[in-house]
Order: structure tokens, then C-alpha cells, then sequence
């Protein structure tokens, strides 16, 4: 299997006043593609700091991170912009979307930073709404939708641009028990069909849907076991 993700000692201070508050102390991690990743820990813990610099939206303090093969520990916003887009599907527990745009267009949207023709996007995000059962739903806003098929849209925004990774950071976090169920039904197919899923969750019934459960304590891995 080859390595999606590969970072060595990442460090990530951040200064408070006079003092400098140390959140991630040091962690190693290797994610390969088609895993399916569960990041749990406490609350202070360091996993959204972590998930954060995963999704290139923040740079360590030391360390190095590899993306595909790429060092991204080193590159300037516009570049890590780029990977963003190019590389990671983001769903928020907050789902995200604009709300003034139709369920197709929300989809559409990172396909128009990628520079795709509006042909192409159309086609594109039809195919990835249809693909999470909302073939019947493109044309409504996100007002006129439950949380759950909110939460849809958000997933097929992540999917449009074929990423290496999606991010999820507690997905179901919004959501009654039985939609999350519906929802984690739907990231076990995305990792069915070959990507690679990392989610961050603080719930036990969630990260039972992975095959691999990495805790975090104190800014460093407490414990990484596969499951599955």
C-alpha cells in the first residue's frame, strides 16, 4: 500500500502572551491510502489542531508532513490552497453550505476553483448527488433540506473533486441518532468505493465504523489500534 500520509515529529505551539501553549508535542503518523481513520481524544487533546494541519489549513511548528508524496510542511498559502482543493474533501459538523445556492451549485463550488467548465461541474456534481441519493434534491437550497440531507450535500461537496483524503470533523455531531446512522452508512460506502477516510469524533458509536482508532492525549498519540 502506498502512503497518503506520512508526518514525523509535528510540533504545533501556539504563543499565549508571555507564554507559549505546546498542543501538539511531537507525533508520528503514517495513514495509507484507502484506510479508514478514526482520530478520537479529549477534549485539549490536540486532535482538531492535528486534523487542521492535516487539512493543510494550518502549518506546524516543527516537523514535516507529506502528502502524496509531496512536502507540504514548507509551502506558502496560495500552494497549500491548491493541495486543499485538489487533495482533501473537507465535512464540517456545521455542513457548511451556502446558503443562497442550490444543493447543485454547493456541490459544484470547489470544482470551480479547479478551474472546471461549467459543463464539466454540472455533469460532475449531478453524478456525486445521485451517488450520496439526492438525485431528487438538486435543485433545493439548504433551507428547503433536513440536517441529514444537509449533511449529504456537504458529502458530495467533499467527494466532487476525487480527493486523496476526505476530512470529516464530527460529522454527525448536528444530527439525531438515526440520521447519523444514515450518514456513517454513507461514509462506509465512500470507503467501500476506495477512499481514504479520516474522521474526527469524540463518540465511541462513530469510530466503530472505522478499522482504525488513533487517540490522542495531551498532544501526543495515546494509542493507535486497527480494529477491523
Amino acid at each position: 500500500m502506498s502512503l497518503v500520509i506520512k508526518i514525523r515529529n509535528i510540533i504545533r505551539d501556539f504563543p499565549l502572551g508571555q507564554e507559549v501553549v505546546k498542543v501538539l508535542k511531537g507525533i508520528d503518523l503514517d495513514i495509507e491510502r484507502g484506510e479508514y481513520v478514526a482520530l478520537m481524544g479529549p477534549s485539549g487533546s490536540g486532535k482538531s489542531t492535528l486534523m487542521n494541519l492535516l487539512g493543510c489549513l494550518d502549518t506546524a511548528t516543527g516537523g514535516s508532513y507529506e502528502l502524496n508524496g509531496k512536502d507540504v510542511s514548507n509551502m506558502c498559502d496560495d500552494e497549500l490552497a491548491e493541495i486543499r482543493n485538489k487533495e482533501i474533501g473537507f465535512v464540517f459538523q456545521t455542513f457548511n453550505l451556502l446558503p443562497r445556492t442550490t444543493a447543485l451549485e454547493n456541490v459544484a463550488l470547489p470544482m470551480v476553483y479547479a478551474g472546471a467548465s461549467k459543463g464539466q461541474r454540472k455533469i460532475r456534481a449531478e453524478e456525486v448527488l445521485t451517488d450520496v441519493g439526492l438525485a431528487d434534491r438538486m435543485d433545493h437550497k439548504p433551507n428547503q433540506l433536513s440536517g441529514g440531507q444537509r449533511q449529504r450535500v456537504a458529502v458530495g461537496r467533499a467527494l466532487v473533486n476525487k480527493p486523496s483524503i476526505i476530512l470529516a470533523d464530527e460529522p454527525t455531531g448536528n444530527l439525531d441518532s438515526i440520521t447519523s446512522l444514515e450518514i456513517m452508512g454513507l461514509f462506509d460506502e465512500i470507503h467501500k468505493q476506495g477512499n481514504t477516510v479520516i474522521i474526527v469524533t469524540h463518540e465511541e458509536e462513530v469510530a466503530k465504523h472505522a478499522h482504525r482508532v488513533i487517540r490522542l492525549r495531551d498532544g501526543m498519540v495515546e494509542s493507535d489500534k486497527r480494529i477491523k
